[in-house]
């Protein structure tokens, strides 16, 4: 009996220490791929911070000596910054907006509701994420210069106020909603809409905050479509600004990673603000039936 009991206890041990060693393992896996994705920003912030007789100076200064603050100054100073960050925040919180609310309306129609169609509707759905910008590019700038909406916030907003994309992951959401949570308010004689906006839309946290990360992401990141339909300064967005900057300071590399690092912020802060709820609607949302 004593000498069983010994064989357990060691068992148990060396299950342990497997398992801890199994653990240091993936962590430290974990942690050197952290660090390699990281790299490329700590490098841009490092940039930003160093003057430019140390910008390329070898062996590489990754932490500054002497920190120059005054990259950002120079930067912002040398173009309207502001109205380029200002035109940007515009589009993409519009274009958030919009998905948010035309995403999640169709894809409460798709997951609760059944008509004739509706299959076939979420496959032509579905279809339009194959698709690239650069497919649709021709049409869809004639349509805005046939509207004329070249040069206008309409312009760069309303092409993207839906996607695909929302689209299906706001309805894979709402396939587990419980339906008889639905049916219940039509019982007690509330509407469509108030089911929507109180009920579903509440239980629909998480995946609104993916979906509206994801979204801001693209809509902030956006060049293609400006460059082309944008042609006046004052409705530049801050990706057109950054470009033209390379163009006009293409050697002023502290001042173009200064402006670079302005433009990853207001991601960065999103990200931090709503991490834990994106992160659970990333996590939720499953390929349902």
């Amino acid at each position: 009996m004593a000498s069983t009991s010994v064989l357990r206890t060691s068992a148990r041990r060396g299950a342990l220490l497997h398992r801890g060693r199994d653990a240091v393992v993936i962590y430290t896996l974990v942690l050197a791929a952290v660090a390699i994705g990281l790299l490329p920003y700590f490098w841009m912030v490092s940039s930003s911070l160093k003057t430019m007789a140390n910008m390329f100076s070898v062996p590489i200064q990754w932490i500054p000596d002497p920190v120059n603050w005054q990259s950002y100054v120079i930067a912002w100073h040398a173009q309207d910054f502001t109205r380029y960050f200002l035109n940007s925040g515009v589009v993409a919180v519009a274009i958030t907006l919009g998905n948010l609310v035309f995403a999640s309306l169709a894809g409460y129609s798709l997951a609760k509701f059944r008509y004739f169609g509706r299959g076939l509707l979420f496959i032509l759905i579905l279809s339009t994420m194959m698709l690239p910008l650069e497919v649709t590019m021709v049409p869809l700038f004639l349509i805005i210069k046939q509207l004329d909406w070249a040069n206008s916030y309409q312009g760069l907003i309303v092409p993207f106020l839906v996607d695909g994309f929302g689209v299906f992951l706001m309805r894979q959401y709402m396939l587990g909603i419980p339906k008889d949570l639905i049916d219940s308010a039509r019982i007690d004689g509330a509407s469509e809409l108030r089911i929507f906006w109180q009920i579903v839309l509440p239980l629909c946290k998480p995946a609104l905050v993916a979906l509206g990360v994801f979204t801001f992401r693209e809509a902030w990141d956006m060049y293609i479509w400006p460059l082309i339909i944008v042609s006046r300064d004052s409705l530049r967005t801050l990706p057109l600004a950054i470009s033209l900057f390379m163009s006009s300071y293409g050697t002023a590399w502290d001042q173009l990673m200064a402006i670079a690092v302005l433009g990853t912020l207001p991601m960065i802060v999103l990200f931090f603000v709503l991490q834990r709820a994106f992160i659970q609607g990333i996590a939720v949302t499953g390929l349902k039936e």
